[in-house]
């Protein structure tokens, strides 16, 4: 299955553009703060498929062909409508939607109709399920994703992504107990170590309180499902940007004597810089590398490392990084200068 271009899920949701909305960067990346979409894998969602020469099997494969055709001219219809830059010449969102709504409409009737005739078919409930959340339908998408688990209950791509839907649309106690059995289930796979350590972190108050656990357990355990998921895949950047990301979440020292404090204060700085400084040789391009050394400066200025803070900054070149580089210089001569650093 084709997954679809975030932009075409803008135009599907509202008809209209929305600007910063979607799977857009924040303003520093690299980390991701945001759960990936649910992952579809026909190959690992129902063991091995039959022949094509099976009819059953050979009308499914149809089914998915027409879908990836239909993805395919959707994304040319946004990518059109996006080339037109002048807004007198460009195509009204309702019209987009509407061209857009011609070309998948004939791929959900052809899901409905083959499932009508064959509701036991947990593959085709999967791609069914990745073709309503791919086109916004996330409600839609977890109804067959639930009924692809009770079918298949051992396909853990089932489990992670109804984790994955829960984490977005709620409710969050339910994503869980399916990123668990998930993980239960493949232990050896590290995206649904890494959903699940992501969505502890993002949710950590819910998950003291699933758990009936204190938040230091829970940012324990994220600690834990991270290391696996980047032992499984140590060349995966927004894992290892996420894995980074953890230390600012690491409150400081309390109760302890200043020797004490200092001692783990300096470990921990220590720990972040090398984490973020395997992030920065992961990085796919100048881009990403740029982002990452945001990250380098707020912890070299934290560290007290004011030589090494300017380098970074110095190289920081990209216009989108640019209003967070100047919040990072005052950041630098502040502390520089001994006084207060901005938030």
């Amino acid at each position: 299955m084709t997954c679809i271009h975030p932009r075409l899920l803008l135009w599907i949701a509202s008809g209209s553009l929305l600007l910063g909305a979607g799977a857009a960067q924040t303003t520093v990346p690299p980390a991701s703060s945001a759960l990936p979409p649910p992952v579809l894998s026909l190959a690992a969602t129902n063991g091995i498929a039959s022949p094509l020469t099976d009819p059953l099997e050979a009308e499914f494969q149809r089914l998915l062909k027409l879908d990836d055709a239909a993805h395919e001219a959707a994304q040319g219809i946004v990518d059109q409508a996006s080339a037109v830059t002048d807004p007198l010449t460009a195509p009204l969102p309702l019209t987009t939607r509407a061209r857009i709504d011609e070309k998948i409409r004939p791929v959900r009737e052809a899901y409905e109709e083959f499932l009508k005739h064959h509701p036991d078919h947990a593959r085709s409930r999967m791609a069914f399920a990745s073709f309503l959340n791919d086109t916004g339908n996330e409600v839609e998408s977890i109804e067959q994703y639930e009924k692809a688990k009770v079918l298949n209950p051992k396909d853990p791509a089932a489990w992670n992504n109804l984790g994955n839907l829960y984490a977005h649309v709620g409710p969050v106690e339910k994503a869980f107990p399916h990123y668990e059995e998930a993980v239960r289930l493949k232990p050896d796979e590290s995206l649904y170590l890494h959903n699940f350590g992501t969505l502890l972190f993002l949710f950590r108050k819910d998950a003291a309180r699933f758990y009936h656990v204190e938040e230091a357990a829970i940012f324990t355990r994220g600690i834990d499902l991270y290391r696996k998921a980047i032992a499984l895949n140590p060349k995966d950047f927004t894992l290892a940007s996420d894995v980074a990301q953890t230390y600012y979440g690491i409150p400081r020292p309390a109760g302890k004597s200043p020797e004490e404090a200092q001692a783990e204060e300096t470990r921990l700085i220590t720990t972040a810089l090398q984490s973020w400084t395997n992030v920065f040789h992961l990085a796919p391009g100048d881009t990403e590398r740029e982002g990452v050394r945001l990250h380098l400066v707020r912890w070299n200025i934290r560290a007290s490392r004011f030589d090494d803070a300017k380098t970074h900054l110095n190289a920081i070149t990209n216009a989108a990084y640019l209003e967070v580089k100047k919040r990072l210089e005052l950041d630098l001569a502040a502390k520089k200068s001994g006084a207060p650093s901005s938030p």
